[in-house]
C-alpha cells in the first residue's frame, strides 16, 4: 500500500474514532452524572428543572440565530451599517454564544451548592430571617418565578443560590466581571447568562432580549438585581428596567404560564467589598481595586494563621410576598404585550418602583446597621453601653412601626447590640476609651454605608 494512502486511511480512522467513539463517550461521562442528579432532585425541588434548562447549549444558540426577530434585527443592522449580512450573522452568533449558558445539574447541585454553602458559612452566620411561606406556597409550580433582589455584595449570588436551592435552580443575569476563564465556564455551567450592563449595541440588546424572552416563556426560574450593580454608598438604587422589560415581553396575560416576582432582601454585618465600593466613587482604577483586594486577602490570611480571624457577623435573607403579574395586570387593566412607546415606558417605571419598594420592605435590619445608625447620628458623642441601648430603643421602635424585619440573634436584643458593637470595634470603626464608645472620624463614611442599608425605613 502506498504511504500516502496509508496516511489517509489512518487519518480517516482517527477522525472516525474521535467523532463516533471519543466524543460520544466524553459526552456520556459529562451528562450521565447530571441526569442522575436531575432524577434524584426532581421530586425535592418545588419548581422542577425545565426542559429549556436541559436543552443542549448549541441547540439554544441555533434557536437564537434563527429567531425571526433576531434575523430581522440583523438585516436592519446590515442595511444601516452597510455591512454584509453574513458578517452581521457571525456577530449575532458571537453574542449568542456569549449569552447562552450551559446548565449542568451536577455542577449546580453537587458542586456549586456545596461550595456556596461552605463559603457562606465560613464567612458569615447565615440566617433566614423572614419568609412569606403561605404566599410562596400558593405559587403555581408551572409559573415562571423570578427573585428580585437588592445588590449589596458579590456574595449575593452565592447566598441567594444557597438559600433557594431547595426550591429551584436559579438562572442569574451576571455582569461582565465574571467573563474571565475559568470563572466564565463555571458561571455558565450553573445556568447564569452574561449581560453587558451598559451596552449601546442595538443588535446585542436584541439578542439578549430574545434569550430572556425564551427563558421566561419556558418557565426558567431566574434571579435579577434591578439596581443593575452594587450599591456604592449602601443605599438602594433606582431600578434599571432593561432585563425586567425583557421578562415582561416573555409574559402573556392570556397564556398558560404566570410570571411571579418574589422580593428577596439581603443584608450583612460586613460587606466584603465595602471599602472598595466607597472608593469606586472616587475614580479608583482597576489596578487599585485589585491591589486593595489582595491586601484584604493577605490581612485576613495573617489573622487566620495567628488564630485571630473571626467570621464577619450575620448575613440575613428575607423572602417577601410574591407578586403575580397576572393579578397585577388584571387589577390595573394592563397588557404589556399591547403597550409600546411612552405608555410602556411609564408602565414599566411603575412596575419597577413597586418591585423595588417590595424588596426594600424585606431588607433585613441586622445588628451592625442598627449600631452604625446610632454612631452616625451622634458622631462626636462618647457613649456608654447603657446610653447606646437607650439610643437604640426609639430607633428600633421606629423600624418596627414602619414594618421592618429586624433580625435579633437568639431572640435577645442585648446580645444583638453587643454583637453589632463588637463588629464595629473589631474593625476599628469605633474607638473605646474607659468604657465609652465613639465613632472614629476617619471611618464615618464607612459607618454611613452600613447605616444607609436601612435608611429607607427611617
Amino acid at each position: 500500500m502506498p504511504l500516502w494512502l496509508a496516511i489517509a486511511v489512518a487519518l480517516l480512522a482517527a477522525w472516525a474514532f474521535y467523532e463516533h467513539l471519543l466524543i460520544p463517550a466524553l459526552r456520556w461521562m459529562v451528562t450521565r452524572p447530571a441526569n442522575q442528579v436531575i432524577d434524584d432532585i426532581s421530586h425535592r425541588l418545588r419548581i422542577g428543572i425545565r426542559p429549556f434548562q436541559r436543552t443542549r447549549r448549541q441547540a439554544l444558540v441555533h434557536r437564537l440565530l434563527t429567531d425571526p426577530k433576531v434575523q430581522q434585527a440583523a438585516e436592519q443592522y446590515a442595511a444601516r451599517h452597510r455591512t454584509p449580512l453574513p458578517a452581521v450573522l457571525k456577530k449575532v452568533e458571537r453574542y449568542a454564544r456569549e449569552i447562552v449558558p450551559a446548565f449542568n445539574a451536577y455542577l449546580y447541585f453537587r458542586i456549586g451548592y456545596w461550595l456556596g454553602r461552605a463559603i457562606a458559612r465560613t464567612l458569615y452566620r447565615v440566617r433566614l430571617g423572614y419568609i412569606d411561606a403561605a404566599g410562596i406556597a400558593r405559587i403555581d409550580p408551572d409559573a415562571t418565578v423570578v427573585l428580585v433582589m437588592n445588590h449589596r455584595s458579590n456574595m449575593d449570588y452565592v447566598l441567594a443560590g444557597f438559600m433557594a436551592a431547595d426550591q429551584a435552580a436559579l438562572s442569574y443575569a451576571v455582569g461582565e466581571w465574571a467573563r474571565i476563564w475559568p470563572l466564565s465556564a463555571l458561571v455558565r455551567a450553573t445556568g447564569a447568562y452574561f449581560v453587558r450592563r451598559n451596552s449601546g449595541d442595538e443588535l446585542y440588546r436584541r439578542v439578549l432580549e430574545r434569550y430572556i424572552v425564551m427563558a421566561t416563556e419556558a418557565g426558567v426560574p431566574q434571579a435579577v438585581f434591578p439596581e443593575g450593580g452594587l450599591s456604592r454608598d449602601g443605599r438602594m438604587r433606582e431600578p434599571r428596567l432593561g432585563v425586567l422589560d425583557y421578562m415582561m415581553r416573555g409574559f402573556h396575560l392570556g397564556g398558560d404560564r404566570d410570571l411571579v416576582f418574589v422580593p428577596l432582601g439581603i443584608n450583612y454585618d460586613r460587606v466584603l467589598e465595602d471599602r472598595t465600593l466607597l472608593r469606586s466613587g472616587e475614580g479608583q482604577s482597576t489596578l487599585q481595586a485589585i491591589w486593595a483586594t489582595l491586601r484584604f486577602l493577605g490581612r485576613n490570611l495573617r489573622l487566620a494563621l495567628r488564630g485571630e480571624w473571626y467570621r464577619y457577623g450575620y448575613a440575613c435573607v428575607n423572602f417577601g410576598p410574591p407578586l403575580s403579574m397576572r393579578e397585577y395586570c388584571r387589577s390595573r387593566d394592563l397588557d404589556f404585550q399591547r403597550l409600546s412607546g411612552e405608555a410602556r415606558k411609564q408602565a414599566m417605571g411603575e412596575l419597577g418602583r413597586e418591585l423595588m419598594q417590595a424588596v426594600g420592605r424585606v431588607v433585613p435590619v441586622v445588628p451592625v446597621a442598627v449600631m452604625a445608625t446610632v454612631f452616625v447620628r451622634h458622631p462626636e458623642r462618647s457613649l456608654s453601653e447603657l446610653e447606646l441601648k437607650a439610643e437604640v430603643a426609639p430607633l428600633v421602635a421606629t423600624l418596627e412601626a414602619r414594618g421592618a424585619h429586624i433580625y435579633v440573634p437568639r431572640g435577645d436584643f442585648d446580645y444583638a447590640l453587643s454583637v453589632g458593637l463588637r463588629m464595629l470595634r473589631l474593625r476599628k470603626l469605633v474607638a473605646e476609651r474607659e468604657g465609652l464608645y465613639q465613632a472614629r472620624s476617619s471611618e464615618l463614611e464607612l459607618l454611613r454605608y452600613y447605616s444607609n442599608s436601612i435608611s429607607h425605613f427611617l
